[in-house]
């Protein structure tokens, strides 16, 4: 067991001892829940119900849209009260189921029942239990997760790797979940390991989890193909491409996937809820978020039910009235909400409360680029920030593309560093829709010239 890092990265202040201590309490909203069509990287899912259904917790109402989507699940029981647009924590309107929370959360028969064969279950059975159960990559992606289990060659897979990093300053509840439930992850793993006939798990996670570390570590004792690793503090550590660099030696070229290096990577509450799926019979409709911050009463970590209203959480946390600002994740990568009056989805994995607005702050004192090279030393994939501002400034998506722009993962390292507190990380989130429709394009139009 050793401590490995990567290349470039930051150290911000972790803030993680408000919640690091707090056990997940389970939630039950008391209004109505709601539910986005589109929870996940693909296509929306489809509504399987119509208003003035009745529907019980753990109940299919939208179902994937073809290979690259994925199930919904009413996480309540209660009556569909609409189907139409409501604002999201991305700051956009999409189509929702509305559900008239009843309060009993009466589950639909079997689930919770524990599948006493799951052991016996063929790659394929596991598989489609997962495609069923609605999991996507709950680390923040939002990938299919039957999808990315499903390589070209399962035989070419060496390493599945664990993510239990959880490198965003403030949160805890993968943290917690580790801690808690070390057992069932592992179980998960082992499921996953069945896809795989040629890999090793690695639980990769980060020093200053000590409590998570030991759990885990006791959890694989008599495993022989599950190890653990100790990764350095370092943000972004939690990166498939660092993760990937951790535990093989190698970077992913760019437009690359992990299971070019014969790696897959799944953070461990999408592990868990595999667990669930597969061995509990239950669908993705609970995860577990932190809330915290210094506009906080009472900082938690929530097992929440999938639809509840943000309001209603931080009602449960005591948000100060003078709050200025509520992030929908943590301070380098959440995105600052508009309105509380939206769900909770998949994706969903903290509540960041701020009594100061550090945007705000920082355009007080902004500057031009100095030329300092900072926000490229730190830039975990090695791209120069100072050129790929100017391209998106001059929006010259040749430029910025060929300064591999499209790969940011919006990090928020260069924003973090930079002295002359330019806000980069936001300039790269406008440009790179725009930049990826433009080498679309141009894809299309070379195409178009060799045929």
């Amino acid at each position: 067991m050793g401590i490995y890092s990567f290349r470039g990265g930051v150290h911000p202040e972790a803030n993680k001892k408000l919640t690091c201590d707090l056990p997940l309490t389970p939630f039950l909203p008391k209004g109505n829940l709601i539910f986005p069509l589109s929870q996940h990287i693909g296509k929306p899912s489809v509504p399987v119900v119509k208003k003035g259904d009745e529907v019980l917790a753990g109940q299919l109402i939208a179902e994937a849209d073809g290979f690259v989507s994925a199930n919904i699940y009413s996480s309540c029981s209660g009556k569909v009260k609409a189907i139409e647009p409501h604002l999201t924590g991305a700051g956009l309107m999409a189509n929702c189921i509305v559900i008239e929370n009843d309060g009993k959360f009466t589950p639909v028969a079997g689930m919770g029942k524990p599948v006493k064969s799951y052991r016996k279950l063929t790659p394929q059975d596991i598989l489609q239990k997962i495609k069923e159960g609605g999991i996507v990559g709950l680390g923040g992606a939002g990938f299919p997760t039957h999808v990315k289990l499903a390589p070209k060659d399962p035989g070419a897979i060496r390493y599945f790797v664990a993510n239990g990093a959880e490198c965003e300053p403030g949160i805890t509840c993968d943290d917690r979940l580790m801690t808690e439930r070390p057992q069932e992850i592992v179980e998960g793993i082992k499921l996953v390991l069945k896809l795989f006939p040629n890999a090793k798990a690695v639980i990769a996670i980060e020093e200053n989890k000590p409590r998570a570390i030991e759990a885990m570590t006791k959890a694989i004792e008599k495993e022989e193909k599950i190890s653990l690793l100790v990764l350095k503090v370092m943000y972004p550590q939690g990166s498939e491409r660092n993760l990937v660099y951790a535990v093989t030696g190698k970077y992913m070229p760019s437009g690359s996937l992990p299971a070019d290096l014969g790696c897959v990577v799944d953070n461990v509450t999408t592990i868990h809820a595999i667990y669930n799926a597969v061995v509990k019979n239950t669908p993705l409709i609970e995860k577990g978020m932190t809330v915290t911050g210094d506009a906080v009463e009472k900082p938690c970590n929530l097992m929440v039910k999938l639809g509840t209203n943000v309001t209603e959480i931080l009602e449960e946390a005591g948000i100060k009235d003078n709050a200025k600002k509520v992030l929908m994740g943590g301070p380098m990568m959440g995105l600052a909400i508009s309105s509380r009056d939206i769900p909770v989805v998949k994706t969903s994995n903290a509540l960041t409360c701020m009594l100061t607005d550090p945007v705000e702050e920082a355009e007080k004192i902004q500057t031009n680029c100095i030329r300092c090279g900072r926000c490229t030393r730190v830039c975990p994939l090695g791209l120069v920030p100072q050129q790929m501002a100017d391209a998106a400034e001059r929006k010259d998506y040749e430029r910025y593309v060929r300064f591999h722009g499209i790969d940011c993962i919006s990090c928020g390292t260069c924003t973090y560093t930079c002295p002359a507190k330019r806000p980069l990380t936001q300039l790269f989130a406008q440009t790179k829709p725009a930049a990826m429709a433009w080498k679309r394009e141009q894809d299309a139009k070379k195409k178009e010239e060799k045929a």
